[in-house]
């Protein structure tokens, strides 16, 4: 079984393989999995540090293999108008969900009393599974340093 213990934020050499993966999975520090290739990977990483989309795992034997999001069910709402959009967003915070925002969207796991807060507000649910990246949170990054596998010279 391949086995990757270092996580880099992109690499210019070739990747060898990927994972698919959705983010109640890519929250998790040690994950046995197989490869969008059909090897068999053990991920082992810091704690409280989720996956990214697009980050690149480095295995012990130097393969490297790309992160990428699973579409899961998810619910995306969505306005054309700011106040209502600004509106939505801080109730939704206020309540410690998780969030992914875009331009005037809002997405977070599916849960009729938070689709009827924003329904409310005049926002329109899509309920078309994608892809669920949310914000880390004001204090989510630290710790995370930069890493890649070529040189600056």
């Amino acid at each position: 079984m391949l086995q990757a213990f270092e996580r880099l934020s992109h690499s210019h050499d070739p990747i060898d393989d990927s994972v698919t993966l959705d983010h109640d999975t890519r929250k998790k520090a040690r994950i046995k999995i197989t490869t969008d290739q059909g090897q068999e990977l053990g991920i082992f990483m810091q704690r409280g540090h989720p996956l990214l989309v697009g980050e690149v795992l480095e295995t012990e034997c130097g393969l490297l293999i790309e992160v990428k999001g699973k579409a899961e069910p998810v619910s995306t709402a969505v306005t054309r108008d700011w106040m209502d959009f600004s509106r939505v967003c801080y109730h939704l915070g206020n309540r410690h969900t998780t969030l992914q925002i875009g331009e005037l969207w809002v997405r977070f796991k599916p849960d009729h009393v938070l689709e009827e807060l924003a329904e409310n507000y005049g926002l329109t649910i899509d309920r078309t599974p994608a892809i669920f990246e949310p914000e880390n949170g004001a204090y989510g990054n630290q710790g995370h340093g930069h890493s890649h596998s070529h040189s600056h010279d």
